[in-house]
């Protein structure tokens, strides 16, 4: 292991807002902050949104910025990329913002019923050889019922048209109520959406500028369960 790695690990371990659980803990269904992020992690009354596979946490952070009303987790297995994360929200003074480094297959060990109110997908692994691993497959929509309370939504946005094109045909198929859709979201999209929606989708990755400037574009899903 990379000396940069180790020193990051190490440091994850000294941030309070780093939430590290054990696999043992996620196991047995004894992760004590599921049920009560609010109470003991925020030690306030405010929605949760969530942000899986985060990364670098841009969006997380991003996110936090743009509302203090909400509490923000980036859900990322890489420890080394959430601390990243876990320094922006520092060196910010974002309050609102907590990392869980765990595999986003232990989201309801982590979660209770009814308690994150939105979650976002922001370039997740399109997985093109197995449509079952994909963050918006039926076995994850039916982990994001487990946790979303009712009218919670799902926001995926993504440089993959196959990723785009799997979930428009699993909102369809699973009679889902779609939200908003783009398939060029900075050319459809964000010129018609209010500004705070606008404000949004403007966050930006470093993997994202990257793209926009090879010419990709940007697609966008924002939908509810049922």
């Amino acid at each position: 292991m990379g000396k940069n790695k180790q020193f990051r690990f190490t440091q994850n371990a000294t941030f309070d807002h780093v939430v590290q659980p054990g696999y043992q803990e996620l196991r047995e269904d004894r992760f004590p902050l599921k049920g009560r992020w609010k109470e003991i992690h925020f030690e306030r009354d405010a929605p949760i949104v969530l942000e899986l596979g985060c990364g670098k946490g841009e969006y997380t952070t991003g996110l936090a910025r743009l509302d203090p009303s909400r509490n923000y987790i980036g859900v990322d297995i890489k420890g080394a990329r959430i601390w990243r994360g876990a320094r922006t929200a520092m060196e910010q003074g974002l309050t609102n913002v907590a990392f869980l480094r765990t595999h986003v297959d232990h989201i309801t060990s982590c979660f209770s019923k009814d308690e994150v109110d939105a979650i976002w997908l922001t370039f997740s692994d399109p997985q093109l050889r197995k449509a079952r691993k994909r963050l918006t497959s039926d076995l994850f929509l039916e982990r994001y019922m487990a946790i979303l309370r009712p009218g919670g939504s799902i926001h995926l946005k993504t440089d993959s048209p196959v990723l785009y094109e799997f979930t428009m045909e699993q909102v369809e198929r699973h009679g889902l109520l779609l939200l908003e859709h783009s398939r060029d979201v900075y050319a459809e999209l964000v010129p018609r959406v209010p500004e705070q929606i606008r404000d949004m989708l403007n966050i930006r990755t470093f993997y994202e500028s990257m793209w926009l400037q090879e010419g990709r574009k940007i697609h966008f899903v924002q939908f509810e369960l049922r």
